[in-house]
């Protein structure tokens, strides 16, 4: 009824200021709109199409618009610290491929990181089409809750977790070895090594205000249950550090010993061959022998025939994790690392049943023949066993067989009273 009213009276204003007024709506909105929605920053970092804010496949906004993050370096665990820094999460728990990049597009790539930025904007940047051909993007899984700062890797320094949007240090007295076995396991590395307060420093933020309860089994951090402090105060120095062994994720097979055979490198759920160039073998062997508790390189053989991914490493990384790695194939490569042999073994044994076990060990009956058996773990094939008599200075010498050897003694009389002692002996030459 308003409406014939409004029309009948004045006929003129319905042409006049219905257009008028939705021009200044149509105008109002998109200036709101324009206002709301500002570009990000040149070189902003995002995780997208992750299971959580942690991760990821790693864009960069580049040039008005989101293109991939991209290197033949790609899993450099440096690079990747600095992402998770900036997104302001923990440590790089692991890297994945994301997308094949299509021949022609963009991306970025990032050139000699430290690993200590807090902003890919303070790497090395090279940038635009063509740089990242036949390349995947990185997709990147960071922890979300726990990070370990100030180490000498990534596998050590001072515990940290997120608290109301900002970093906490941790009290020495609300952590145990079942709350290090889970943040080790959180941050992707092996098990606790060393748990003391004060080894990294003092954190220069606030300090958590809980005590963790964790079982030891728990995946994430943020699975154990936790109480709170019974007293407020934390002491200097006691904010503690955790230093966590390298992850098992490198062996050795078909050498015959766990520091001997070619190396392999379990990635994206399988164990994958590793290659690298003549040049890089040693540098990559030094770290592979590092990584398992080997001792050193002895010898890196030629004449490889499988292939594998490329690695590159300068040789002092303490693990593969932070060396270069490329999926275009190379020679695969076989080590050989000196290790700390395992003790020997002795039994002394009789057909007869002439050994029986006094007071100060096995005794023999006179008269009785009998057997000593040299046995030693299967860390190396071939090799030696030596038999020592402290009784009368003599040495009996029988290869190994099968990690073994087997000295045979006749009629037990006086002369064989005494101490025995098996040695065993191996050597390779590079």
């Amino acid at each position: 009824m308003t409406v014939d009213v409004f029309r009948s009276v004045e006929p003129q204003l319905e042409t006049d200021m219905i257009p008028a007024v939705i021009l200044m709506i149509l105008f109002w909105s998109t200036d709101l709109q324009a206002q709301s929605v500002s570009p990000p920053a040149e070189y902003s970092v995002r995780l997208v199409n992750g299971t959580t804010s942690c991760s990821g496949t790693v864009e960069v906004f580049y040039e008005g618009e989101w293109t991939g993050l991209c290197t033949r370096w790609w899993s450099m665990m440096r690079e990747n610290k600095v992402v998770c820094r900036e997104m302001d999460c923990g440590n790089p728990v692991s890297v994945s491929r994301g997308p094949l990049i299509e021949d022609g597009r963009g991306g970025v790539r990032l050139h000699r990181c430290s690993g200590d930025e807090s902003s890919i904007r303070q790497c090395n940047i090279i940038e635009g089409p063509g740089f990242c051909d036949g390349e995947y993007y990185r997709h990147v899984t960071c922890s979300e809750s726990v990070r370990l700062v100030d180490g000498a890797g990534l596998c050590s320094g001072r515990v940290e977790v997120k608290s109301n949007q900002s970093w906490a240090s941790v009290c020495e007295a609300d952590f145990d070895r079942q709350d290090a076995e889970v943040v080790c396991r959180d941050v992707g590395c092996g098990a606790p090594a060393a748990l003391q307060g004060g080894l990294y420093g003092e954190g220069e933020g606030q300090t958590w205000d809980k005590e963790f309860q964790c079982k030891g089994n728990e995946s994430l951090l943020l699975d154990c249950d936790t109480s709170d402090r019974e007293n407020n105060t934390c002491l200097p120095g006691n904010a503690v550090g955790l230093t966590c062994s390298e992850p098992d994720d490198v062996r050795l097979v078909g050498g015959g010993s766990r520091c001997a055979g070619g190396v392999e490198w379990y990635d994206q759920g399988e164990w994958r061959i590793v290659g690298a160039e003549d040049w890089d073998q040693r540098d990559v062997a030094a770290v592979v022998c590092r990584q398992l508790g080997c001792v050193s390189t002895v010898s890196v053989p030629p004449g490889n025939t499988t292939r594998g991914f490329r690695v590159s490493c300068s040789g002092s990384e303490s693990s593969l994790r932070g060396c270069r790695r490329m999926y275009d194939l190379r020679p695969g490569l076989t080590v050989i690392c000196s290790d700390l042999l395992v003790q020997p073994d002795i039994f002394l044994t009789d057909p007869m049943g002439g050994v029986f076990r006094g007071h100060q060990g096995p005794e023999m009956f006179r008269g009785y023949n009998f057997t000593i058996t040299c046995s030693t773990q299967p860390q190396y094939p071939g090799g030696s066993f030596l038999l020592k008599f402290t009784g009368s200075n003599r040495t009996q010498t029988q290869p190994a067989v099968n990690h073994s050897a087997v000295f045979l003694f006749p009629a037990a009389d006086d002369s064989h009273q005494g101490n025995y002692r098996c040695v065993y002996d191996n050597c390779f030459l590079s």
